[in-house]
């Protein structure tokens, strides 16, 4: 380092003192780090005054003290290093450097406004949306809501019934009661309720007209029922596809409350759990459980719902007595 460098100055505040030099680069990045600008605070008094007109009027829109207004703004100027307001017995008007500076003032303003609104709205309480089929929605299901619920009557729920398969990492819902024979994401949390099983079932009134197949080389002769949609696996469908003429399929529903009303009016054979099936009395299992149709009865949780304490504690309740139904 040149002997200038390590020379000594003497500071005019320092009444004699002598402070020494600092490098270059040291002396620039303080500059950079002191002048960068980062107070939204400053900014929001900036507003107030441009608009009321005088620091008296802004102090009481914002419910500071005056002194406090007027001292922050010539912070601000100091900081940015111009004059924003031409100061006299009227008030304060604004410079035509405040003029420019005022709409990205007022896009900071909507920004912080936005930034504060999403904040409250994810820390608020929130329902835990839980999308299944309607079936598992039982009345004994029922029961474990109510009775968690009744432990917990802060917390609400929003129901999204249907089969279609909502997508939990991208937030569409916190909590899935889900059949399915795909391994699911690996990010969610899992827990398996047990192994769903699939028969084919017919009602009294088609087995007194028609009777009922006894093994799957039988099934010739028969109608069936189906379900089939675009957004829902299709495996059931093709397993008939795969064992009877497509004639044979007379009636093709989207909706599986459709397709299970059919069967129940004998309009035709179709595939369905068991245990939902079994406990209906007007509906007759043709032969055994086809096991290639198995599949896993799941309770599937988002990982950023699980992060809430709600959520967490009704998945904790919830996955034992709901998997306690289908043992």
């Amino acid at each position: 380092m040149s002997s200038a460098l390590r020379g000594i100055f003497n500071c005019s505040n320092c009444t004699g003192r002598q402070m020494p030099l600092v490098s270059a680069l040291t002396l620039c990045c303080s500059t950079k780090m002191k002048s960068e600008f980062r107070n939204w605070s400053d900014v929001r008094i900036f507003l107030a005054v441009f608009r009321e007109g005088s620091t008296l009027a802004a102090s009481r829109k914002l419910d500071i003290a005056q002194p406090t207004v007027a001292r922050r703004i010539d912070a601000l100027e100091h900081e940015l290093k111009t004059v924003l307001f031409e100061r006299d017995t009227r008030g304060f008007k604004p410079t035509q450097t405040a003029r420019t500076l005022y709409p990205l003032a007022e896009t900071m303003e909507i920004a912080a406004r936005a930034f504060a609104d999403k904040t409250g709205e994810l820390t608020s309480a929130r329902p835990i949306r839980i999308t299944a089929y309607s079936g598992n929605f039982s009345p004994k299901a029922n029961d474990i809501f109510s009775a968690f619920s009744a432990e917990h009557p802060d917390v609400r729920f929003e129901f999204l019934p249907g089969v279609k398969v909502l997508d939990l990492t991208a937030g569409e819902a916190d909590v899935a009661l889900r059949i399915t024979r795909q391994q699911p994401a690996p990010e969610l949390i899992c827990r398996k309720i047990s192994t769903a099983r699939y028969a084919l079932y017919g009602s009294t009134a088609y087995a007194e007209k028609h009777g009922l197949p006894a093994s799957v080389n039988e099934l010739e002769g028969h109608t069936f029922v189906s379900f089939e949609r675009q957004d829902v696996p299709r495996y059931l469908h093709d397993w008939l596809l795969k064992h009877v003429a497509r004639e044979q399929i007379l009636l093709t529903f989207s909706e599986v409350e459709l397709m299970h009303a059919a069967v129940r009016s004998g309009h035709g054979l179709g595939l369905m759990n068991l245990r939902m099936a079994d406990a209906e009395t007007d509906l007759l299992r043709c032969f055994d459980p086809i096991e290639e149709l198995s599949a896993e009865h799941m309770m599937l949780v988002s990982p950023e719902a699980y992060r809430r304490p709600e959520v967490k504690a009704f998945t904790k309740f919830f996955a034992p007595r709901y998997a306690a139904l289908y043992k």
